[in-house]
């Protein structure tokens, strides 16, 4: 009695593999775009490497002045001479700038100065 060797299509295997293949990539181009893009990660990093003074405006318009000594995704800290330091939560956080854009545009431009606020001209 001699055994009968069966061989599976190779060309069904091909088809299964390609469908896959291609399920695969269509999976892949389908991701949506990252969220955040470091740009707030840098200039925080920034003003802690320079301690920098910063300006902090909160939602209900109180401002506080300090350095930032550290961050993470949801608040920072605030460190204040001669006062308290601040465990400050970002949401709560209007805007915030350097102390010198103050000094430089004056007490009234001060205020418009934010990220989509007014221009930064200097008056004299």
């Amino acid at each position: 009695m001699q055994r009968k060797l069966i061989r599976p299509n190779l060309t069904e295997v091909k088809e299964k593999m390609t469908k896959e293949a291609k399920e695969k990539e269509a999976a892949k181009k389908k991701m949506p775009p990252p969220t955040d893009t470091h740009a707030e990660n840098y200039y925080f990093l920034k003003q802690m490497n320079k301690k920098t003074k910063m300006v902090v405006v909160f939602s209900d318009g109180e401002q506080v002045e300090g350095y930032i000594e550290w961050y993470d995704r949801n608040c920072f800290k605030l460190n204040r001479e001669g006062a308290p330091n601040l465990l400050i939560y970002k949401r709560q956080v209007k805007y915030l700038f350097k102390s010198e854009q103050a000094e430089r545009y004056g007490d009234s431009e001060a205020e418009n100065i934010s990220g989509n606020k007014g221009s930064l001209r200097k008056t004299e």
